[in-house]
Parts: structure tokens; C-alpha cells; sequence
């Protein structure tokens, strides 16, 4: 403590006003927050490992070079041994979603927007951060390998499975492990993968804005196992529905850093992460608790059994492991490990719950991705422009339709002679529309109405969705609207798109953009 404070004397120029040693968790580090006279404060670290002090001193000033959310080291011992970092306050994630979490996984919207927030933010840091950075000074090793995931399932073997006096064959399972370490590590990734990325580790500004704190295990691996650990993180109790959200949030926004697999290969990599992260959290639940005697990884191991049991209810193709799923199936079943149903909990903020989990997955669905009762995809997006005199273009999908806007209310250059004879995609006619400005206004809110549902379909692998826009001769309004809906979720989707200007006798198609074509 004494040397941390020579530290802060070193930097700030004098003694601090109050020392407050602040909470940890799994971690054997020590945090204090010191505090001036004018009520400036910073964070000092007091660790145990000079290479994992090492290893996290480097990785911050890298990320703070990329500009990336993360807290910048402001001093540092000749020895690594001690540090000080900026304080980025007292409000973690885990803290703000405290209501959700309690109420057994039922968050209120501004809890699952910062959730959102986060997960559009991982991207940034896996794929930036990866730029440039020196893996070499990661810790305890540079690179996610098969060595380092048999370890993890080690470590859930020792730790956990022997704890649990549960009967196996140890040749068996070994060989069943070599084979799912080889199956995690056959897509090699330079991405930087945190590994411990979860609600305690991300910090919120006053705005909301994620920080993320307590890399120092990254190194360079898959981005499948940050997502997996942050998604089923046993306390979390993320419901079905809100995963299926927040991997999409996820997918779309790592389209904005890297090329992305087809959302099916996605789902089946992640699927694999998810069982491996549980496996190697349990170890860790197991140590923690059952030989460190430290009771909240105690309290977490039934939320983690329970994400297993889950996983166990797939289709057996998704896990090729049968001997190592047989030894999962009979631990979720041990006594210890009976499955409890407990009544809704009522938020204490008034947020209204239900005693049923609607959104509880079906045991044939996939990972909490894409359900078996969904299309197959790729979506193909029809837009139309229609005259009212002539009824609404019928669904050629057999869905029974779509969207119907109508755009009488707007003003109609039909009326004036020079635009008679010329359509919404006449260059005049879109100068008028686009200068009297009401046809702008009356589309902001369908653009929001048609991304959402555009998201939301592919998200769930349907094929087909249609828009229709009328008006009165279907020549100039609609005939805009139509084509700039349809170019702008091309533009924005890259997906196929299909225009039809029915009573211009005008059809084009807009070729899905191999990215689009990737992503399906």
C-alpha cells in the first residue's frame, strides 16, 4: 500500500486526500480509489502477477492509441507490480441491470438498451483493437489454441466434474475433448479475444457509454467466445428472446469491422463457444467455490447448469462429442442439481412480469439464433408502386401481403402540366417532390418502420417481404416512394431487392451484394 502511494505521489504530486479500497471480485488484484483535494480521483491497482500487470498495462495503452473505450494508465511501477488507471466511475454494468437480474432475467427497455449499447460496442474492440497489437505481450498466452482449451476443459474436469464424484471414463472423455478442442480452434481468427468479457467488466459513463476494464487474459482468438461468455453468463438469466436481440445487434454491427460467415455458420460456431465458455465457467465456479470456499461462484453454478441443460435439449448434431454429452447429461440430472422452477419475481421498480416464460426456447430450436419454425432465408424485399383506382398489387408469395402506405396526403405534381407525362423518376418530378419536402417528411417514420422489420426478418431467416406504396394514378408519388424505400434497404441491407412500378409497367431487381449474400 505504501509503494502504491509513493506511486501516486510520484505522478500527482502529492499525497492523496482519501484512500477507499474498492470492491473486487474473482480477481486477485487489489483496487483502491485515491482522491485529492479537489475531488479528482484515480484507481490504483495493486497486483500479484507482474506478467498479468504486464500484460494489461500493454494492452490498455494500445487500445487508448486505437482510441478505443478503455482506461487510460496514467503511472506505472518499475516493477509493473502497482498502477494507477483513470477512474471511470462507480456504475458497472452489472450494477445498472441489477433490477433485471433480480426480477429473474426481466429487463425493463433501458436495461436492454445498454445491453444493446455494449454488444454493438464488442466488435469495435475485438476487430480495432486486434489491429496492430502485439500479441506477444498477451498473458498467460498470445494466441487461443488447442492447448489452451483443452486447459479450460481440464480445469472443468478437476475442478468441477471430479468435485461432483460423478463416474466416468477418463480415456473417453480426453478423446472426446482433443476432438472439440480441434473442432474450437478450425476457423484460426486475428481477432483479440477478451475472454472474460461480462456485465462486471464493462463500466458506464453518465451518458450510458461502455468502458471496458479487465482484459489483461485477452489474446488472439475467435470473436464467437467473448459473445458466448457475455450471453450466457449464468446470473444474467437473459431470456431467449432478448439473446436472439442482442446476437443480431451483435451481427450486424461486426459487419461494420470485418467480413462476417453466413448467419447459419454463425450460429453453429457460436453454438460451439456456448458449450465450451459453460464448461470452462464451470471449472471455474467449481474452483472458486468449492476449494476457495467463495460463496457467490457457489450461488452461480445452478444458472450454469441450467444454461447446460439447454444446450443438452439441441439437436445431438450440433455437439459430435457422445461420449462427453452422455457425462453432461448425467451431471445436469446428480440430486445436487435438480432443476427447481421458482415463481416469477416482481421487479421492485413496478415492472410488470408474467409467471410463464413465453420466450423459453423450444428443445429443437438452435442456439437462441434462428428457430426451426422460421424461413430459410435469404430475404428478398418486393417493393411496390400502385394506383388506388386500380385495388392493391397482390402477394405473389402467398403471405397475404405487407406493408400498404398511402401517399395522397402528399403534394401531387400531377397537377401541373410540365409533369404530367413524367414519373417519380423523372428528374423533375423528384426536384419538386424533393423541394416542396412533404414526400420527405412522410417517409422519415416509414424508413424507421421498414428497417426494423427488415431487421427483424432476417433475423429470423423469413424469405419474403413486401411494401406497397399508392396513390392516385400510381405515376409520381408512389413511384418515388417506392424506388428510394427500395434503394435504401438495398444501400443499407445489401439484400435483394425487387421494384415493381405496376402502372408504369417498369420491374427491376437489385442484386443482393455479395456481403448480403454472405450474411444469409
Amino acid at each position: 500500500m505504501e509503494q502504491l502511494i509513493r506511486l501516486y505521489e510520484q505522478w500527482a504530486g502529492g499525497k492523496p486526500a482519501t484512500i477507499e479500497k474498492v470492491k473486487g471480485a474473482g480477481s486477485n488484484r487489489i483496487y483502491y480509489r485515491l482522491t485529492d483535494d479537489a475531488h479528482h480521483s484515480v484507481i490504483g491497482v495493486v497486483g500479484t502477477s507482474r506478467e498479468e500487470n504486464h500484460a494489461f498495462i500493454c494492452l490498455a495503452k494500445h487500445f487508448g492509441q486505437r482510441q478505443l473505450p478503455v482506461p487510460e494508465i496514467l503511472a506505472a511501477s518499475d516493477d509493473e507490480m502497482r498502477y494507477l488507471q483513470t477512474d471511470l466511475g462507480h456504475v458497472s454494468l452489472f450494477d445498472a441491470i441489477q433490477g433485471g437480474r433480480e426480477a429473474g432475467g426481466r429487463y425493463n427497455l433501458k436495461e436492454v438498451d445498454l445491453l444493446r449499447r455494449t454488444i454493438r460496442e464488442l466488435p469495435n474492440i475485438q476487430i480495432r483493437g486486434a489491429r496492430g497489437l502485439d500479441f506477444s505481450q498477451c498473458y498467460p498466452q498470445p494466441e487461443f489454441d488447442q492447448d489452451s482449451v483443452l486447459f479450460d476443459l481440464n480445469y472443468f474436469k478437476y475442478c468441477f466434474l471430479k468435485a461432483t464424484e460423478i463416474d466416468f471414463h477418463e480415456m473417453k472423455l480426453e478423446a472426446n475433448f482433443r476432438m472439440f478442442a480441434k473442432d474450437l480452434t478450425a476457423e484460426p481468427m486475428e481477432a483479440f479475444l477478451y475472454r472474460d468479457f461480462q456485465a462486471r467488466n464493462v463500466m458506464l459513463d453518465n451518458e450510458g457509454n461502455p468502458f471496458f476494464i479487465d482484459f489483461q487474459g485477452g489474446r488472439k482468438g475467435p470473436f464467437y467466445y467473448d459473445l458466448a461468455s457475455f450471453l450466457w453468463q449464468a446470473s444474467a438469466k437473459y431470456s431467449f428472446k432478448l439473446r436472439c436481440e442482442l446476437i443480431f445487434e451483435y451481427y450486424q454491427s461486426l459487419k461494420q469491422y470485418t467480413e462476417v460467415p453466413s448467419s447459419r455458420h454463425f450460429a453453429h460456431r457460436l453454438a460451439l463457444f456456448v458449450l465450451f465458455r459453460t464448461l470452462q465457467v464451470l471449472g471455474a465456479y467449481g474452483f472458486r467455490g468449492y476449494f476457495e470456499h467463495k460463496r457467490h461462484f457457489i450461488d452461480s453454478i445452478p444458472g450454469a447448469i441450467q444454461n447446460l441443460r439447454d444446450l443438452l435439449a439441441l439437436d445431438r448434431s450440433t455437439f459430435p462429442y457422445p461420449y462427453l454429452m452422455s457425462v453432461l447429461q448425467r451431471l445436469v440430472e446428480l440430486p445436487q442439481f435438480t432443476r427447481i422452477e421458482e415463481p416469477a419475481k416482481n421487479r421492485a421498480d413496478g415492472f410488470r412480469t408474467t409467471a410463464d416464460d413465453v420466450f423459453k426456447a423450444n428443445p429443437l430450436d438452435g442456439p437462441a439464433t434462428f428457430s426451426k419454425y422460421d424461413g430459410k432465408g435469404p430475404l428478398v424485399v418486393r417493393v411496390y408502386s400502385f394506383s388506388y383506382r386500380n385495388g392493391i398489387p397482390e402477394d405473389e408469395s402467398g403471405n397475404g401481403g405487407g406493408y400498404v402506405f398511402d401517399c395522397r396526403s402528399t403534394h401531387n405534381p400531377g397537377r401541373y402540366e410540365p409533369y404530367k407525362k413524367l414519373t417519380g423518376l423523372d428528374e423533375p418530378v423528384i426536384r419538386f417532390l424533393e423541394d416542396d419536402g412533404e414526400i420527405l417528411d412522410f417517409l422519415k417514420p416509414v424508413y424507421q418502420l421498414a428497417d426494423h422489420h427488415v431487421e427483424r426478418y432476417m433475423q429470423r431467416g423469413f424469405t419474403s417481404l413486401m411494401f406497397c406504396f399508392g396513390c392516385t394514378g400510381g405515376q409520381h408519388r408512389s413511384v418515388y416512394s417506392a424506388q428510394h424505400l427500395a434503394e435504401h434497404i438495398h444501400e443499407k441491407y445489401g439484400i435483394e431487392v425487387r421494384v415493381t412500378h405496376r402502372e408504369q409497367h417498369i420491374q427491376r431487381v437489385m442484386e443482393a451484394k455479395d456481403t448480403a449474400k454472405g450474411a444469409e
